[in-house]
């Protein structure tokens, strides 16, 4: 299924934490949180300002983000995992 963002949306891949603490100790995928940190998969058009022009977003497909811990709505496209925000949730890029 192809999946496009509208508007000022974006489509994330959760990337996975750390597996265990400091000291080695495993902890349990019941215990976890879901991570803040994805890969943005796909971003819609932008939105547009009071004269009808497109503002882009300042995220692209493959950028590292960190997002808000409580943001976006998940959805399971093609059988995988993801969460669907508005840019304004995602608090900033991680460089490479």
């Amino acid at each position: 299924m192809a999946f496009r963002p509208l508007h000022d949306r974006v489509l994330l891949r959760r990337l996975d934490g750390e597996a265990t603490t400091k000291g080695g100790i495993i902890i349990p995928d019941t215990a976890k949180e879901k991570p803040q940190e994805g890969e943005v998969v796909a971003v819609g058009p932008g939105t547009r300002d009071d004269h009808g022009t497109p503002t882009p977003l300042d995220v692209r497909a493959g950028d590292r983000v960190l997002f808000g811990k409580w943001s976006g709505t998940e959805v399971k496209i093609d059988g995988e995992d993801l969460l669907i925000l508005k840019e304004a949730d995602i608090l900033g890029v991680i460089a490479a």
